[in-house]
């Protein structure tokens, strides 16, 4: 189905703030450039920005118009389904540089690659609003991924999302994903990233998403301490 119109300039615009052409903070083109520029009216350019906004990726300032976020969000692994980012996202930082390496044996697995395969791994902190950390998200990526997508490899974050960023790369966009829940005790790495004595027992997720073929897009664990993770499901009981 071809994109209309406010997408497609929600697309660019995230492209070309991925790409580095607007940082942090910086001001967007005005809503009557956009209207020039793309021949539609100003409805069409508020709801491409209302789509960016849901998105966690621009914020509203009053009297200028639309600066790219300061502080972007992302969700924890596990239990994305549809929906904007800002739902369930919760501010994060970036933990050291992007490296391609052998993956655990379970995401591996999820990843279906070879002993001998490295993937891209990502790391970030989710962050509790008062700053603490709260969840700890190593992402892997397989090789055909990383390929496709190099800013996976750079550090900092990708302020459309990684998601957003594979999916307008590669055109493979994620349909079905598989949650896997498990406790164990926490590295001695993973108790001083997340701030807890060592020992301490934690809570993974393994998230991995699929693309409409069955091939994995990513794999996801987040570690998150025993203290602060729940699961609340609500569901009808009806026959």
């Amino acid at each position: 189905m071809p994109q209309l119109k406010y997408e497609q300039i929600a697309d660019h615009l995230r492209a070309r703030i991925t790409e580095g052409e607007f940082g942090p903070g910086d001001l967007l083109p005005s809503g009557r450039d956009l209207c020039e520029q793309w021949g539609v009216s100003r409805a069409t350019v508020i709801k491409a920005m209302d789509v960016l906004r849901n998105d966690g990726v621009v914020v509203a300032r009053q009297g200028s118009g639309f600066t790219v976020v300061e502080t972007p969000v992302a969700r924890p692994a596990g239990r994305r389904g549809v929906g904007p980012r800002v739902s369930g996202g919760r501010p994060f930082k970036r933990l050291g540089t992007p490296v391609e390496e052998p993956p655990p044996v379970r995401v591996r697995d999820a990843l279906q690659l070879e002993a001998s395969i490295c993937a891209l791994r990502r790391d970030r902190m989710v962050l509790l609003d008062e700053g603490d950390p709260f969840t700890l998200v190593s992402a892997w990526f397989p090789p055909d991924i990383a390929e496709a997508c190099p800013r996976l490899a750079q550090h900092g974050p990708i302020a459309e999302g990684t998601t957003r960023y594979v999916t307008r790369e590669t055109g493979r966009a994620p349909v079905r994903a598989t949650d896997t829940y498990t406790t164990r005790l926490a590295s001695a790495r993973e108790c001083k990233d997340l701030g807890l004595p060592h020992p301490s027992a934690v809570a993974v997720t393994l998230h991995t998403a699929y693309d409409k073929d069955g091939r994995p897009l990513v794999c996801e664990e987040g570690v998150t301490s025993g203290d602060l993770w729940e699961l609340t499901d609500s569901y009808s009981m009806e026959s």
